[in-house]
């Protein structure tokens, strides 16, 4: 899994810097390239609960090889995108199925003991990392080549079927366990009461679905998951887990806001070069790789509590935030980035964790896929807040995103008792 997601990453970032180039050389003007650009993150945002849901009912194997496969059709069609509108067209399988990062967490989750979640995951994001950073490095040798672009994008397409025949080899055990784990997270008193009791009723109907779905016509199969995913996005509505996805929302926006005119702020600062503003992004981009792979020296600090973790991680973000709006040279900028890197990556490992805390196994899919719409709510957010607040200053934007970030710790503190009891991670029945 995690060479499936370094493969996943490298392929994509190999493509999505060229996709503005490719649809202008294709006659789009700059308003129907940002309506085409627009298409991927509308249908992201929309697909990711409904996605995540489908995942814990037909179980992780099949809906991560269908999720593969369809985004490996959708490169295919970039690939051989002539018009402005094949190219629109093309973005829809993957708009609607690129989960599968996401899915793959999911299996991570359902496959390691909660101790051991936040380090797993940590490394796959740094596994994940390493691809995105050397992705747009082959991107870029290949656009010099005549058809760069159809080559990448069927590479591209190349390195997600080799992913599908890397998911198919792995050691399946058992194609669902969702009886095992929905007991384990019962026992361990994973989720508030509101929220476990609707999952055991929603468990109970999705196994007499389940179970009927054999007995039935491809049609009617389809009607029956999709009334369980319907099911499922009602229980998460209804539960009281809007605090850690506002938290999560929060942040995203805050951390979206510093890297929203970062490039134009440092050169209306302090003259930098945009050349520079790469050299220092990469450098960033390479240390949060490398933050992954220290969770477990932090979790063993911590005793693995990861609440304790992602209070404190935030508290650094927003201090690195608000120093970098005040900053007074360039090296302060550098020690700002250096740090942030670590914490924005160490955050985003704990609070991925805490929602599968509160979760449980069980929904470990809808849970992630929820959390993947909520910063897809974030990135449309985001650029709006910083149009406006850069009409009063270049330093608008980050300030904005500390703000956000100490509102997020505010909402942890006073939701203190709910994510941790005398120490442990685990939750206090509601």
């Amino acid at each position: 899994l995690f060479l499936s997601s370094f493969q996943d990453l490298f392929g994509v970032s190999m493509v999505v810097p060229l996709l503005n180039f490719h649809i202008k050389s294709l006659g789009a003007g700059p308003t129907v390239a940002g309506i085409v650009g627009s298409l991927y993150g509308v249908m992201q945002l929309f697909s990711s609960t409904f996605v995540g849901c489908w995942s814990d009912i037909v179980g992780r194997r099949y809906s991560l090889l269908a999720c593969i496969l369809l985004s490996a059709l959708g490169y295919f069609l970039l690939g051989t995108s002539t018009t402005v509108f094949l190219f629109a067209i093309s973005r829809i399988p993957v708009g609607i199925f690129k989960h599968t990062l996401s899915i793959s967490k999911a299996l991570l989750s359902d496959s390691v003991s909660e101790r051991d979640r936040p380090l797993v995951i940590g490394r796959f994001n740094a596994a994940s990392s390493v691809g995105f950073i050397l992705g747009p490095v082959v991107g870029g040798y290949f656009t010099e080549l005549e058809d760069g672009f159809y080559q990448t994008s069927l590479t591209c397409a190349s390195i997600f079927i080799l992913n599908a025949g890397l998911v198919w080899m792995l050691p399946w055990s058992e194609e669902n366990t969702s009886g095992i784990e929905c007991e384990q997270g019962t026992n361990s008193n994973k989720v508030t009461d509101n929220f476990s009791a609707k999952a055991n009723h929603d468990l109970q109907f999705k196994s007499v679905t389940i179970g009927s779905m054999a007995s039935v016509s491809p049609l009617q199969s389809s009607w029956i998951q999709t009334a369980v995913v319907l099911k499922r996005i009602k229980v998460v509505a209804c539960s009281d887990l809007w605090d850690i996805f506002l938290v999560r929302l929060l942040m995203s926006v805050a951390i979206l806001l510093y890297y929203s005119n970062f490039g134009l702020a440092l050169e209306e600062r302090f003259g930098v070069k945009p050349k520079f503003t790469g050299y220092l992004l990469s450098y960033s981009s390479t240390l949060g790789a490398l933050a992954g792979c220290l969770l477990e020296p932090i979790t063993r600090l911590y005793q693995h509590n990861t609440y304790t973790i992602l209070l404190h991680s935030s508290i650094l973000t927003c201090t690195l935030i608000l120093l970098y709006s005040s900053a007074l040279n360039v090296w302060t900028v550098i020690f700002s980035s250096t740090f942030l890197a670590f914490s924005t990556t160490v955050g985003r490992t704990c609070i991925t964790d805490l929602e599968l805390s509160l979760g449980g196994n069980e929904a470990s899919g809808m849970v992630l896929g929820v959390g993947q719409s909520v910063t897809s709510v974030g990135r449309v957010v985001a650029p709006l807040l910083s149009g406006i607040a850069q009409e009063f200053s270049p330093c608008g934007p980050p300030s904005l995103g500390a703000g956000l970030a100490l509102v997020a710790i505010l909402i942890m503190n006073m939701n203190k008792p709910k994510y941790c009891g005398k120490g442990n991670v685990k939750l206090k029945t509601q």
